[in-house]
């Protein structure tokens, strides 16, 4: 062999081998390029997105009112590629619930995964709740009374001669089924403790059910005090004999009195002088006279037992205390 063949020899190797590296380069290059799009277009489509979709309640026909309190949001998961996932908005998707045709009691509503428009290439997979409940009812009006709730009581002696609210009644607008078994509405309590006099005050209206709207939240309350009248008996209440010159005896000597009149002022009033019966111009001798009750002003008898007494007038003429009643 001669020396050039060598050299030709030598070179041919050599491209040989470098042509052989090239193409196992390649190989892996397109292999790495094959294995990089596989991974990226399988995250893509796989990725999953979590969203909170607010819920649109329309036309509700006039008249009618939602007693129970339905979700305002729902939530769902979609699907697809993260680059599409990314670009949704959940105020695009709300969902809308139509009520034009609904009747009072209750609605169902089913959620569908159609009812949500996000695009080609992803899908709804999730939604909770798939479905709405909604609980409706006529809206009413009506005017009740207001009724004074009170706490305590006034001072011993006295009592709540009127009470004056104003204004007297109030307009409720709810649900029928709440507001037309309603015959009045209370106040929050109104203080009544140690009151000896009229007093004034602004209360508020305890609302029957927060669903309910009240044409005022307060009333203007005046609680008249006076004081209590009353019956208090008095026994054993000694009988008087007024403007005899004569010695006397009085049967019985004593009675029983029921008068009518203020608490307090009864409760101080003394027996003493209360009963009597009237001797002027009497003679000697048996008579029978009326008992007679005197009682202060703002006072009145409402029975005595006895009606009337004997009373005995002796000869003798008085000449002490000590000798108008003998024995």
């Amino acid at each position: 062999m001669r020396l050039g063949d060598f050299k030709y020899l030598s070179a041919a190797t050599g491209s040989r081998r470098l042509r052989d590296s090239n193409i196992g380069l390649r190989v892996l290059a397109v292999a790495l390029a094959i294995g990089l799009w596989m991974f990226v277009n399988t995250a893509e489509r796989g990725a999953v997105e979590s969203l909170n979709v607010p819920i649109s309640y329309s036309s509700l026909p006039e008249g009618m009112v939602i007693v129970n309190h339905p979700p305002t949001v729902v939530k769902i998961e979609v699907t697809g590629p993260s680059s599409l996932l990314s670009l949704l908005d959940p105020e695009r998707l709300t969902l809308k619930i139509d009520l034009r045709s609904v009747s009072t009691g209750q609605s169902e509503f089913k959620i569908e995964p159609a009812m949500f428009n996000v695009g080609r290439n992803t899908a709804v997979t999730s939604i909770s709740p798939d479905q709405l409940s909604l609980d409706l009812d006529r809206l009413v009006t009506r005017d009740v009374p207001v009724h004074l709730a009170v706490q305590d009581r006034v001072a011993p002696g006295y009592t709540i001669s009127s009470v004056d609210i104003n204004p007297p009644s109030v307009t409720i607008v709810g649900p029928s089924r709440y507001v037309s078994p309603l015959t009045f509405v209370r106040t929050e309590p109104f203080e009544l403790k140690g009151l000896t006099a009229e007093t004034n005050r602004s209360v508020e209206i305890a609302p029957p059910d927060p669903s309910l709207g009240l044409s005022t939240g307060h009333v203007d309350v005046r609680v008249n005090v006076a004081e209590a009248i009353t019956d208090r008996e008095f026994r054993a209440v000694d009988v008087e004999v007024k403007d005899s010159d004569f010695k006397y005896r009085v049967v019985p000597k004593q009675a029983t009195l029921t008068i009518r009149g203020p608490a307090v002022k009864l409760a101080g009033l003394a027996p003493k002088g209360l009963a009597y019966v009237d001797a002027n111009g009497l003679a000697p001798g048996s008579h029978e006279l009326p008992l007679q009750v005197t009682v202060p002003d703002g006072m009145q008898l409402v029975r005595s037992s006895p009606d009337k007494v004997r009373l005995r007038m002796y000869r003798e003429k008085l000449t002490t205390t000590a000798d108008e009643h003998p024995s």
